[in-house]
């Protein structure tokens, strides 16, 4: 028996997932938010954000697979699309090294203290508070969207998602 290869195939997109598409988040920290789909990125992977005024969703990168793409919209034109460009290069969400060679004494003793919390760089907090603010003027003319995508998603016993239409 000969071993069978598989090609590598580019990603390809689901016909919900459009920019302005509110999405479902299936997994991860924010699992169950609804979040406002920006631009889909190389790899299956999609920029989204909350907005981050309304459920605490910050930008971020989520992989397609973990969403469930609804029928809502939002109208994303008065979003700069510089930031939406500058958010979405890979280096925009790497963590920075920490400078330094060796581990002295001091930094052994310090492993059993609780490290200090790292907050967002000043830029990142800008560029979330500029996407926020075109977002939440679109997302306020639309009637019951603010509460829509403040709500979280859940299921319960007898809910049958097969049947359901988002």
């Amino acid at each position: 028996m000969s071993a069978v290869r598989k090609s590598i195939r580019a990603p390809t997109s689901r016909p919900t997932l459009v920019p302005g598409a509110i999405l479902i988040l299936l997994a991860g920290r924010f699992r169950g938010k609804r979040v406002v789909l920006l631009k889909q990125l190389s790899g299956g992977l999609l920029l989204v954000t909350g907005p981050f005024k309304v459920n605490g969703v910050p930008l971020r990168r989520v992989n397609a697979r973990y969403v469930i793409g609804t029928s809502s919209k939002v109208d994303i034109k008065g979003v700069d699309s510089k930031i939406i460009d500058k958010v979405a290069k890979d280096g925009y969400f790497t963590k920075d090294k920490p400078k330094g060679g060796k581990k002295g004494e001091e930094e052994f003793f310090k492993q059993g203290e609780k490290a200090e919390r790292k907050k967002p760089t000043s830029d990142r907090a800008n560029d979330q508070k500029s996407v926020d603010k075109s977002l939440l003027t679109c997302i306020k003319k639309e009637g019951h969207l603010l509460h829509y995508l403040a709500s979280s998603f859940s299921l319960r016993n007898g809910d049958r998602p097969h049947d359901m239409k988002f």
